[in-house]
C-alpha cells in the first residue's frame, strides 16, 4: 500500500497539487492508475514540465533518489564540474544531503519525500543543461546576441539509468562538450589552477623605464622567474659561460640575455603584444596580471564555448573578434587562417551566426548613416574637394545625382553619399556577404599596413580580411561555384557572385585561445565583456 501511495501523491505532485487533492484520488481507488496519473493527467504535466515529466514517465514514475547511496555518489560528482568552471555549490550538494536524510531518516512523510524527488532531478538536470550549454544567458548580456543556442542534447533514458547505476561521474563525461578547443581550455584551467596552489608568480615592480635586452638589473631574475613558471623559460639561468683563461663562471643572473629575451617575444606573442623583447608598460602590466584573473578568463571563455561550439557544421567560417583572426575550416579538412581587423571598442563588430551567401566584387560603398555624421560630414565642411579626392558621389535617396555646390552642408538633409568602385573604395575589390541586423560584411581594404599591428581593432564594424581574394576563391571553388575571383575584379564590374551552396559562418568573442600546442593565449577584452560575464557566471542560482 505505501508503495501505491507514494505513486499516487508523486503524480498529483507532479501537477502542482496538494494533499487533499491526493486524499480525494486515493479514496477514489485511482491511486496505482499508471503511477497515479491517468491520461488527461499526463497532458496537464507535459504542459508544466514536459522534460520532468518525460524523465518519470521513462522510470513508469519510480522515485529515483530513495538511495541514499545514489545522493552520496551524486553529490560527490558534482564536485568535478569544478573542472569546467562552475561551482558545484549551485547544484546544493549540501541541500541534497541533508534534506535526504531528513525525508528519509527522520520519517517524514511520503509528500515530502516526493517533493525531494523532484528537487534532486532538476538539480541534476540543470547542472548538466549548464555543463554542456552553458549557465549564463548570452541574450541577457548582449541585446545584439545573434547566435542561437540550442537546446541541450542528452538522453533522459540515460539519464535515468546512470541515476539506477549511480554513474553519475561517468554521465558528466558523457555531456561535457568533447570538442579539441574545449578540452584543451579545461586543461589549461587545470594547470593555472595548480599555480595558483604553488603559490602563483612573482609580481614584478613598476618602472619607470622600460627593461630591454642587455640591460643589467635587479628586476632582471625576478623577470626570468615569472616567465618559468608558466614554462616561457626552460630554464631559470643560460649556460655557463667560459672565459678566456678556462674557468667555468656562471653568467651574472641580473643580466637581461638572448634566452630572457627570446622568452618574452614568446609571451608578447601569446598575449597580443608587439613582440619586440622589451618589457615596456604594456607587456608589465600584462606578466602582473594575477594568476587568480587568469583562471577566471579561462572559465569564462569555457562559457562562451558552451555556448558555440555545438552544431558545428562541416565545414565554416570563424571570425575571432578579440583574437584578430579568420578561421576557414573547409570540407577537405584544411583550415585556411587570416589576420583581420575588427570594430573599435565604440564601434562593436557584433556577435552573430549566419550563413555567406554571394560575394560583390568591384563594389561601391553606400556610407552608413552613423559614419557619414560622424566622419565624413566633419571632412566635407571642412575641405568640399574631400568629395572629389574620394570619389563620393551624393544621391538623393532615389538615386539622383545631386550638385555637391548646392548642398547646405551644415544642414545636408535625406542626402545619400556614395563612393565609387577601385582600389581607394573603403570595401576595397571584395565583399563577402551574409544576411544579418547589423549590416555587417568581411571585406578587402587599401588599409593593408593595418594588418601587420598586433592589435587590430580599427574598423566600424565590418571584419576586414587579409588576402581576401584568396579566400573568396576557396569559398567559391569549395561550394561548387565556377567563377573567377581575379577575373571578375580585373573586369571592373560591380558584379554579385553567389555561391551555389551557402557557407555557415560564426562571429564570436574570445579572450582565451587555446593552441595547437595545448598553450593559452590570452588577449586583451577591447571590448569590456570579461567582466560582465563573470558576475553573472558566478552568481548564485536564484532556487
Amino acid at each position: 500500500m505505501r508503495l501505491i501511495t507514494w505513486m499516487g501523491i508523486w503524480g498529483m505532485l507532479l501537477l502542482g497539487a496538494g494533499p487533499l487533492a491526493w486524499a480525494e484520488q486515493e479514496a477514489s481507488g485511482r491511486g496505482a492508475d499508471a503511477g497515479g496519473i491517468t491520461g488527461e493527467l499526463v497532458r496537464q504535466v507535459a504542459e508544466q514540465d514536459p522534460r520532468m515529466q518525460d524523465f518519470y514517465a521513462l522510470r513508469d514514475y519510480r522515485p529515483a533518489w530513495q538511495d541514499a547511496d545514489a545522493v552520496a555518489a551524486f553529490t560527490s560528482a558534482l564536485h568535478t564540474l569544478e573542472s569546467d568552471g562552475l561551482h558545484p555549490q549551485d547544484y546544493c550538494p549540501d541541500e541534497l544531503r541533508n534534506r535526504h536524510r531528513a525525508v528519509y531518516e527522520d520519517g517524514a512523510d511520503v509528500e515530502a519525500q516526493a517533493q525531494y524527488d523532484l528537487f534532486a532531478t532538476r538539480q541534476l538536470l540543470m547542472a548538466l543543461d549548464h555543463l554542456q550549454r552553458g549557465k549564463v544567458d548570452p541574450e541577457a548580456l548582449d541585446t545584439g546576441w545573434e547566435v542561437p543556442v540550442s537546446p541541450p542534447e542528452f538522453s533522459l533514458a540515460t539519464v535515468s539509468g546512470a541515476v539506477d547505476q549511480q554513474r553519475f561521474e561517468a554521465l558528466i563525461s558523457e555531456v561535457r562538450p568533447g570538442f579539441v578547443p574545449y578540452q584543451r581550455l579545461r586543461s589549461g584551467l587545470a594547470r593555472y589552477r595548480n599555480i595558483e596552489k604553488l603559490g602563483g608568480w612573482p609580481r614584478l615592480p613598476e618602472r619607470q623605464q622600460a627593461l630591454r635586452p642587455g640591460d643589467v638589473d635587479e628586476d632582471v631574475p625576478l623577470l626570468r622567474e615569472r616567465l618559468a613558471v608558466i614554462g616561457e623559460l626552460e630554464i631559470l639561468i643560460a649556460d655557463n659561460d667560459v672565459f678566456p683563461g678556462g674557468e667555468l663562471v656562471a653568467p651574472d643572473p641580473r643580466r637581461y640575455d638572448a634566452s630572457l629575451e627570446a622568452a618574452v617575444k614568446r609571451f608578447q606573442r601569446r598575449h597580443l603584444l608587439e613582440a619586440d623583447g622589451i618589457v615596456g608598460r604594456q607587456t608589465l602590466a600584462a606578466l602582473n596580471v594575477p594568476v587568480e584573473r587568469r583562471i577566471d578568463q579561462i572559465r569564462l571563455n569555457m562559457e562562451r564555448a558552451r555556448w558555440l561550439l555545438h552544431g558545428l557544421p562541416e565545414s565554416f567560417v570563424l571570425v575571432d573578434i578579440a583574437g584578430y583572426r579568420l578561421s576557414y575550416y573547409r570540407p577537405d579538412g584544411q583550415i585556411w587562417r587570416s589576420r583581420i581587423v575588427v570594430g573599435r571598442p565604440y564601434r562593436r563588430t557584433p556577435s552573430l551566426r549566419s550563413e555567406i551567401t554571394h560575394l560583390t566584387v568591384n563594389p561601391t560603398w553606400t556610407i552608413p548613416p552613423t559614419i557619414k555624421r560622424e566622419d565624413v560630414l566633419p571632412k566635407v565642411r571642412q575641405d568640399l574637394g574631400y568629395l572629389w579626392r574620394e570619389r563620393i558621389q551624393v544621391l538623393s535617396p532615389s538615386g539622383t545625382p545631386l550638385d555637391p555646390w548646392e548642398i547646405d552642408w551644415d544642414n545636408p538633409g535625406n542626402i545619400v553619399l556614395r563612393q565609387a568602385p577601385g582600389p581607394q573604395n573603403a570595401l576595397g575589390q571584395l565583399v563577402i556577404r551574409f544576411p544579418n541586423d547589423h549590416m555587417v560584411y568581411l571585406h578587402d581594404t587599401p588599409a593593408q599596413d593595418l594588418f601587420s599591428r598586433e592589435q587590430r581593432a580599427f574598423s566600424s564594424g565590418c571584419i576586414r580580411v587579409e588576402n581576401i581574394r584568396e579566400l573568396g576563391q576557396l569559398l567559391l571553388d569549395d561550394t561548387h561555384s565556377d567563377h573567377d575571383v581575379e577575373g571578375r575584379i580585373d573586369s571592373g564590374e560591380t558584379q554579385n557572385v553567389r555561391l551555389a551552396n551557402r557557407m555557415p559562418i560564426i562571429i564570436h568573442y574570445w579572450t582565451v585561445n587555446p593552441g595547437e600546442d595545448g598553450e593559452l593565449s590570452f588577449r586583451p577584452d577591447i571590448y569590456e565583456r570579461d567582466d560582465d560575464l563573470l558576475r553573472a557566471l558566478d552568481r548564485p542560482l536564484v532556487l
